[in-house]
């Protein structure tokens, strides 16, 4: 009798395409580049992009005077790690590319990795929730465990016209003050990290708790609002577990799985 033949296995895992790396570019820039595209590539797929408008930007590994930041003309789903542009403090470029930096990106996200020594990466976004709550008078309210679990980390600054005077750098840095989320008053969000996959996790964190607080505002029905203890109890769980020793430390378990699920399905990123 004919053997029947064994079926092939199925693959379980994807291998990350990559092209050689550049002449000229370390490795720990590289690994750098690369994570800072699969933020790009999974902004868009959150649906958090504004077309070629806001930023996502990391310290070049080693160099607190230099950063790597998208170029001005390429959609989100687009960016690939050889495509980011490496700048100094003034929006210099140093890396060749036929693109620009946008100078708008470039005073918001200058200020802070210049003044925080944790910012090693910077995230801004213009999303229609994270928008509309920076656009009420109160901001970011208590009513849900996500909101509650992020408003020790989430700081305010007024808004003062298109972000292109440097003068404002300033004013930035200090509304940041020790916080590590920030909504930009009738503007939009900002977070950042001590690494690209905490600053990606804070972002989701507030961008969530914003669509939540819309979604519930607009459903008609009452809010429940909580009691000042339980308020304040959970605000300090946050902390806690976003903390150093809390098992949502620096975003480190939920971004391992974001680079998986890019790995699948957008592997051109790390090219």
């Amino acid at each position: 009798m004919k053997k029947r033949a064994t079926p092939a296995k199925r693959k379980t895992t994807t291998t990350r395409k990559r092209n050689t790396r550049p002449a000229g570019v370390s490795a720990a820039e590289w690994q750098a580049r690369v994570e800072l595209a699969a933020a790009y590539r999974l902004t868009a797929m959150m649906g958090w992009t504004d077309m070629l408008g806001t930023h996502i930007s990391c310290r070049v590994p080693g160099r607190h005077d230099q950063f790597l930041i998208n170029p001005y003309g390429l959609l989100f789903e687009e960016v690939s790690a050889s495509d980011l542009i490496k700048c100094d403090i003034e929006g210099n470029k140093l890396s060749k590319s036929p693109y620009e930096i946008n100078s708008a990106g470039f005073t918001i996200h200058s200020a802070v990795h210049m003044n925080c020594p944790d910012a090693e990466a910077v995230m801004h976004c213009h999303t229609q929730y994270g928008v509309a709550v920076a656009s009420q008078k109160q901001g970011l309210l208590p009513l849900t465990q996500m909101s509650l679990t992020a408003l020790s980390q989430v700081r305010y600054h007024d808004f003062e016209g298109v972000a292109e005077d440097h003068n404002e750098r300033e004013r930035l840095v200090r509304d940041l003050g020790d916080g590590s989320m920030m909504i930009l008053r009738n503007h939009g969000t900002l977070t950042v990290g001590r690494s690209i996959g905490e600053m990606f996790a804070r972002m989701y964190r507030i961008e969530r708790a914003c669509k939540m607080q819309i979604t519930a505002m607009t459903g008609g029905a009452e809010l429940n609002r909580l009691p000042d203890e339980v308020v304040n109890h959970t605000i300090e769980q946050g902390r806690f577990i976003y903390g150093e020793s809390g098992r949502g430390a620096g975003g480190t378990l939920m971004w391992a799985a974001l680079m998986r699920k890019l790995d699948r399905e957008s592997p051109g990123y790390a090219s």
